[in-house]
């Protein structure tokens, strides 16, 4: 689903009022033609239209991050997704202000780069991975990794964030990331790992084990890697459960 067949955007209009349109064929900007919907309402709708489209020309991500309801923005990935960061962290406990972010991994245009405490992992390159995002994804990440980021290094992700959770209890899916990749089908090299062997792992490379570093990475990237892959799962089963049955119909 692309943010070209939504109309929820628009003041005045609700889920129903968008049903309606595509039920009538409307399921396009570009075949709206004020007919479906009372005088006011279209006014609104052509409005919209016109603003939008050069937001979406511009690659304006950030405008329908704030002009979708915060449950819909995933609807956003469609037309983001070849540059969208996909991004999870490590820490060393769970507290934002006594724990401090031991790896960072994000993927971007298929390519993972990870981001390693005392390395290479610095508010800069923090800021460099996110700073030109048109969206981020993540797992718990609203919750977790980015208030992480802002506490620890002083980054804030200013880019529009889908974070699975949300749409994933949607679904039907709950639990951790590791519950939800299985219930999906997603494999991963090291399916015995936990948040809680990561901050193990840590401790054990600090005290000289180069070699649970290396664990330790491999396992933050399958993090990165396989949240694309949930989110372009995620995102075929919402838009089948929002706006296939009408694209079939």
């Amino acid at each position: 689903m692309r943010i070209e067949n939504s109309f929820i955007p628009v003041r005045g209009v609700g889920e129903a009022t968008e049903r309606k349109l595509w039920e009538h064929g409307v399921t396009h900007w570009d075949e709206f033609d004020g007919s479906v919907v009372g005088e006011t309402t279209a006014g609104r709708i052509e409005e919209f239209i016109g603003v939008a489209t050069e937001r979406l020309d511009a690659g304006d991500s950030r405008f329908f991050r704030d002009a979708f309801p915060s449950g819909e923005r995933w609807r956003l990935y469609e037309n983001f997704r070849d540059d969208a960061c996909f991004f999870d962290i490590e820490t060393t406990g769970l507290s934002h202000r006594r724990d401090e972010v031991t790896t960072v991994s994000y993927r971007r245009g298929g390519e993972t780069t990870t981001l390693v405490r005392g390395d290479d992992l610095t508010a800069e390159t923090v800021r460099e991975a996110f700073a030109d995002a048109p969206l981020v994804v993540s797992f718990n990440g609203k919750r977790f990794d980015a208030p992480f980021l802002e506490e620890s290094l002083g980054v804030e992700i200013d880019a529009p964030h889908v974070d699975l959770v949300y749409p994933c209890k949607r679904l039907g899916l709950t639990g951790g990331l590791k519950r939800v990749e299985r219930d999906v089908g997603i494999e991963r090299d090291r399916p015995d790992l936990s948040g809680r062997d990561a901050v193990r792992l840590w401790r054990e490379y600090e005290r000289g084990d180069e070699g649970a570093l290396d664990t330790l990475i491999s396992y933050n990237r399958d993090d990165a890697d396989n949240l694309e892959t949930l989110m372009d799962r995620v995102a075929a089963s919402l838009h089948e459960e929002t706006f296939g049955v009408v694209e079939s119909a």
